[in-house]
């Protein structure tokens, strides 16, 4: 890939998707994309990246690019002070004020979902908290950019070692295991698997086709990947889909510092719609 195939495609990235690709990742991004070309049976990177940004048929094309790009890495019970502060403060404010839960259901949403791990862990999470409350109705919404990990999300099947962070407890209730002693695999029970909608969404889209208000939305280890002002658009869009007094959800290694946004920090990562 030359320095000119690499800026067009890196410039063209970060205007339509937000993410910002520095030189350095030049290899990275090479590397990703040979598959493409082989299976493409393209010649060289120009060839390629012409038939993807020019021409008609490069619109599918695209699909396949974005989920070779885009980093996804995430993991069951990541950052596991975010689910004890949800169930100890969160979920019995919101039923309080808001009846969210008992008189209509309590919508959260997991923006940046990746392969799953973080909705079906919400799912497991407010399931207990079910159990313990009574009657108490929910859904999750888990939208990202790559069909591929939305694909692996909504199968809900990953490998034993992924679900080692789950509790022993919530692994007997929520986990099927394969019937084939050989594949190291489990499932999610098809219980939560049903109350997750899986569906794709670019955040550089100027309005998100979201219909619902959210009561929570986790925002966890996605804006890092963006520069400051992509940012402040990104989460000024999702909190047109926040319920004033709702709460948002950002990563350990993410700070909203001197932005100018519609949310007040509660405590550190965790603030609250305005």
């Amino acid at each position: 890939m030359t320095e000119r195939d690499f800026s067009r495609l890196s410039q063209y990235i970060h205007l339509q998707y937000g993410i910002k690709l520095p030189p350095v990742k030049k290899v990275m991004l090479e590397s990703r994309l040979q598959k493409r070309l082989r299976a493409l049976e393209m010649a060289n990177f120009k060839e390629y990246i012409d038939h993807t940004l020019d021409s008609k048929q490069g619109h599918s094309e695209l699909i396949h690019m974005m989920d070779l790009v885009t980093t996804n890495k995430t993991d069951f019970f990541r950052e596991p002070g975010h689910f004890e502060y949800l169930v100890q403060n969160v979920l019995p404010e919101l039923s309080e004020s808001f009846q969210s839960g008992i008189r209509k259901p309590l919508r959260v949403w997991s923006a940046g979902c990746s392969s799953g791990e973080e909705p079906y862990t919400l799912t497991m999470v407010l399931s207990e908290y079910k159990q313990k409350v009574g009657a108490y109705d929910f859904s999750i919404l888990a939208t990202d950019l790559s069909t591929r990990v939305l694909e692996m999300g909504k199968s809900g099947i990953y490998d034993e070692e992924k679900v080692a962070p789950v509790p022993l407890a919530m692994k007997k209730k929520y986990l099927l295991k394969s019937k084939d002693p050989v594949k190291e695999l489990v499932r999610i029970s098809p219980r939560l698997r049903g109350l997750v909608t899986f569906k794709r969404l670019n955040f550089m889209d100027e309005h998100y086709s979201i219909s619902n208000v959210m009561d929570i939305i986790f925002l966890r280890n996605v804006i890092i990947y963006f520069d400051k002002q992509t940012q402040n658009g990104i989460i000024h869009r999702l909190c047109k889909h926040l319920r004033s007094g709702g709460y948002l959800f950002i990563g350990h290694s993410e700070t909203l510092f001197n932005m100018n946004l519609p949310v007040k920090q509660i405590v550190p990562t965790i603030y609250r719609r305005l």
